[in-house]
Parts: structure tokens; sequence; C-alpha cells
């Protein structure tokens, strides 16, 4: 039988969908498949010629189709199934734990043609699954995204570490770090800039540590004058000064038993250093106009955007204070050295606020992407954030386009003279380049820290023009 590919996908889509390690098949209004991607091979145990054309029912079984065939089943109700698991039989006779998402496809007009599932051997559930970065920042969405839009959300779940978003080789470093962090009640100094996510990084700690059923309070040390900082952190009696009308629990009562997150902590005065240095070094206090000492079973986080070690130098930050909150520094990069992570902060961005506002923005121009991969973001993560925001207020069209970013990010720079280590593809080709260099030349080291099958590279490589040889050093 000849081979049809649904007409709403390109070749290049195609191409990409072969990519993926998540499996993904689709069948016509007859139940007969149409398309299949590589993934989907391998979980089946059988080529492309001996699938193609044939019936579902024969190729996943009737373990999975008999009586009430997912597939048919959202044919005929319009209704997408979302990751059911069943156990399956293939025609291979291979035994497999499988979780199933299905979608409809519809054709260039939007008529329904049949019908797309996903599939996942949950056998291999402890292994990473991998999405090219040309997929996830195709610009233009096809008329239902269906499937398409559930590989992405899956394949995404590679780079989301609790909430956090990131497929940078130094921010996987810290995810790793992040559980033993999380066990031990030591106190920790987060570095990075403003609105790079230190913030993200300490609630992540708090819910790993066994402490997470007890609150984590945040402080903003550079938002409050001193005195007023000070009975937020330690509480007063009735009557510490002229407008205490009764007690007043700080913030350390109320992390009893949690964390105390101490954000911009370079920002407090000398003064009020010394009164935090003491409470760290024994957890004891005394609330403003109290005689009284309280201990506090909390543990310590702090963050700041400053240089601590360069303001221990200059006198104006404490040494031992410094030594005692810098049991273990996680430095958080600011995005102008993850620009990797902007397709996929993009796209967490437009999902929030599609769900936040009601919308239906499909994704993003790829000269509106390229124009945000040239762009040294000096507001970090929130100021990508702020920036899609904005783009949902323009937006008028299915994309969010050049038009839509702010005259900052479009004023004088020219896609098609953007830096080529700053393009999707460039940006690819240089991580490729360093993974390979990393492990001399290595293909299947590579790939593993790549997070992506090794034929993946091999393809990927190709279309690139990398030589693996030229990387061996």
């Amino acid at each position: 039988m000849k081979k049809e590919k649904p007409d709403f996908i390109s070749k290049k889509e195609a191409a990409i969908l072969d990519d993926l390690d998540i499996g993904m098949v689709a069948v016509n209004h007859d139940g007969r498949i149409t398309f299949l991607n590589r993934a989907m091979e391998t979980i089946l145990g059988l080529p492309d010629e001996d699938i193609h054309g044939r019936a579902c029912c024969e190729v996943f079984g009737d373990s999975i189709c008999d009586g009430a065939c997912l597939l048919r089943q959202t044919m005929k109700t319009g209704k997408s199934v979302m990751n059911k698991t069943l156990n399956a039989t293939t025609a291979a006779g291979v035994r497999m734990l499988v979780s199933i998402t299905t979608a409809l496809m519809r054709s260039r007009n939007g008529a329904v043609t049949g019908c797309y599932a996903t599939i996942r051997d949950l056998s291999m559930v402890g292994e990473m699954y991998s999405m090219p970065m040309q997929f996830l920042a195709l610009a233009e969405n096809i008329p239902d995204a269906g499937a398409i839009e559930k590989i992405r959300w899956e394949a995404d779940l590679k780079f989301n570490f609790h909430g956090i978003i990131s497929q940078s080789n130094a921010m996987r470093h810290i995810f790793t770090l992040l559980p033993r962090i999380a066990e031990s009640d030591s106190t920790i100094l987060i570095e990075g800039p403003s609105g790079s996510g230190k913030e993200l990084i300490a609630q992540t700690i708090h819910r790993l540590s066994h402490r997470k059923h007890k609150p984590m309070i945040t402080v903003n040390s550079g938002a409050l004058p001193d005195t007023l900082l000070e009975s937020e952190l330690f509480g007063y009696k009735a009557g510490a000064f002229t407008d205490a009308k009764k007690d007043k629990l700080g913030r350390i009562a109320l992390a009893e038993g949690g964390t105390l997150f101490l954000d911009e902590i370079g920002d407090i005065s000398p003064a009020l250093q010394v009164k935090l240095l003491r409470f760290l070094q024994n957890r004891d206090y005394e609330p403003l106009g109290s005689t009284d000492q309280l201990r506090a079973d909390v543990r310590i986080l702090a963050a700041t955007h400053r240089n601590l070690s360069q303001l221990v130098k200059q006198g104006k930050f404490r040494e031992d204070l410094y030594y005692r909150i810098n049991v273990y520094a996680a430095a958080v990069p600011p995005l102008e050295q993850r620009k990797e992570d902007i397709p996929l902060l993009v796209r967490h961005f437009i999902d929030h606020y599609n769900r936040l506002q009601k919308r239906d923005i499909k994704g993003i121009a790829s000269d509106a992407l390229n124009l945000l991969l040239s762009y040294d973001f000096p507001g970090n993560i929130r100021e990508l954030q702020n920036i899609i925001e904005r783009a949902f207020i323009l937006c008028a069209g299915p994309n969010i386009t050049a038009a839509d970013l702010p005259e900052a990010i479009t004023r004088g720079t020219s896609v098609q003279v953007v830096r080529n280590d700053r393009t999707l593809a460039g940006m690819e080709e240089k991580r490729i380049h360093e993974a390979l260099r990393r492990h001399s030349g290595n293909a299947a080291a590579a790939a593993d820290e790549l997070g992506i099958h090794k034929t993946t590279l091999w393809r990927r490589m190709k279309a690139l023009g990398i030589s693996a040889q030229k990387n061996n050093r």
C-alpha cells in the first residue's frame, strides 16, 4: 500500500516527529495506519513496511483494540484520551505496559480525517524523553494542534524539574544537586541576577526536603527598612513601639518547622547583620520589646544578586555572616548564558497566559523567536515573561509576531543578520559541537549527555554538517 502522509504534516515536521523518542501513530477513518514515526517502530518491534496500511487492531493487538478502541472512540466522540495506562501485547508478541494519549487529526481545511495517538512504553519510564529544539520552536501550528501539542507537553517533562524549566547544562547540573541539598538542614546561598529564578530554586529545595509539609516563609530583605525588617523577622511584643498594640509573631516564628527564605540578603544593613548572625549561630532570638529568648526550628535559605565576597572585601558585609550563610552556594546563570532555554520558556509562558486570559495563541513566529534569541535580557526570565504578557495584549493573530515585541528588541535588529549561534539551528549546532568535544568525538557519549538516542544525534549531525572526527581532541 502506498504511504499516505497526513496532509497537514510537512516533510520538515515529519522529519521532526521521527526524531522524537515518544511513539506517534495516525489512523484514517477505517482504522488503518497512515503514519508512524521511528520511535513507534521501535516500540512495536516491527519495521514500517510491516505496519503501514494495516488495521490498527492487527498491529496493537486485542489487548488495546478489542471492544473499546481508543482511537475509534476519539473519532466517534471528538474527545481526546489523556495518558490512559493499558497492558498491551503487540502483533510481534511483545508484552508491555503503555500510556496512550489520543487526539483528532484534521486536514488543512479543518475536516476530521482520522486520529492520532502517542504511545509511551512505561517500562522506559525512567528514561529521559527528548525533543529537537526545532520542534519546540515550530512557528506555525497545524489547525488542530491535537496530538503534536501533547507530544510537546510530554517531551517538555524532560526539561521541567519541579517547575524549573531548562535544558541548559548549567541548570541540569543544579537539578542533579538539588535533591542532595534538600536532604540537609544546612544554610544554602543562592546566587544569581535579579529575575533569574532564585526563589524557584529555594521553593524546590523546600518541596524536596523533609520540611515540605511545614511552611516556607519568604522575607525580601531589600524591600524593607531596617526597623521594619527587624520586626518582620523577629516579631514584637505589645508596647515595643508606639503602634505596637498587641503581640505579633515574626516571620521566623511563622516558619517554625519549615524554611525561612531570606531574599536579597546582601541588601541588609551592618547593624541587622549582627542580629541575623546571632540567630543563625544558635537559632535563638528575642522579639522586639521582649527579654525572653525564643528558639526556632527553621532551615535558612538565602539569596542575593550581589557579589557578597566583593562586599566582604569592601567591608560592607560581615565576613563571619558570609561564611555562615555560604555553607553551599548554588549559582543560577543569567538567561544570557542559557539561550537554549528561551524556546522552552516562551512555550511555557504562552501556555500560562492562554490559560490565564482564556486565549488560544498557538505559538511564536520564527522571526520573532530569533529576535528574542538575539536579545541579551538584562531582566532575565522575569523580563521574558513580561515580554510574552505584553505580546498577548497586542497579538491579534494565531501566533506572536515581531510586531508584538517591544521596540527595544526589534529596533535595529535584522533577523537575517542575527549571529548564527543565536538562531535555533546555530544553538543546536553549538550544543552538539560542545558535547562531542567534551567526549572526544564519541557520539554515543555525546548523545547520552544531550538526552537523545544515538541515531537521532547522527541524523542531526548529518543535517547540520557536523563531523565527529573534527570534534575529537
